[in-house]
């Protein structure tokens, strides 16, 4: 059986705002395989455009490594935490880095999305339903809030754009 912390995996690492090149270029000069995808926007100031490539996960690198090079990981200028579930480091599949790098490489433009299960607990916080509180029933092209009224025992399904909802 191998031991845990000599299994190389990938997981996500959270910086602060704005700083996910920097330790990108940190971690890599410590020696790390890093990912930071990066999409190219174009900007526009009062004085002039430019092309700017933007994160495509706001505060979060990747990082490939094992467990027990963690503190330095942490001891990175910039770097929050380590993501976990539990008491586990989460990782993250080679698959899904190849998919992410395979998208940008040929020139999609991928965007991100809330990340909602069915159940999950969420707020409307625009448009004429703000303020509800609601289940998420549905993930497709016809997302459905549940809209529960427990004293009488009825529901009620309103379909509605991911984009309006936050998790409470």
């Amino acid at each position: 059986m191998e031991n845990t912390s000599t299994i190389t995996r990938w997981s996500a690492v959270y910086t602060k705002s704005k700083y996910e090149k920097k330790v990108s270029n940190q971690l890599a000069e410590k020696g790390f395989e890093v990912y930071l995808p990066l999409i190219r926007k174009r900007q526009k100031w009062s004085d002039r455009k430019k092309w700017v490539d933007y994160p495509l996960f706001k505060s979060y690198v990747f990082v490939k490594y094992t467990s027990e090079k963690s503190l330095s990981i942490l001891r990175t200028h910039g770097v929050v935490k380590i993501i976990k579930f539990g008491n586990e480091i989460a990782t993250i599949d080679q698959k899904s880095i190849d998919a992410i790098k395979l998208m940008l490489k040929g020139g999609y433009r991928p965007e991100t999305t809330d990340y909602y299960i069915k159940g999950d607990i969420v707020e409307v916080v625009d448009g004429p339903l703000r303020g509800i509180h609601g289940e998420v029933a549905r993930i497709d092209g016809n997302d459905r809030l549940i809209i529960r009224i427990d004293c009488i025992k009825y529901s009620v399904s309103v379909q509605t754009d991911k984009s309006l909802l936050k998790k409470r």
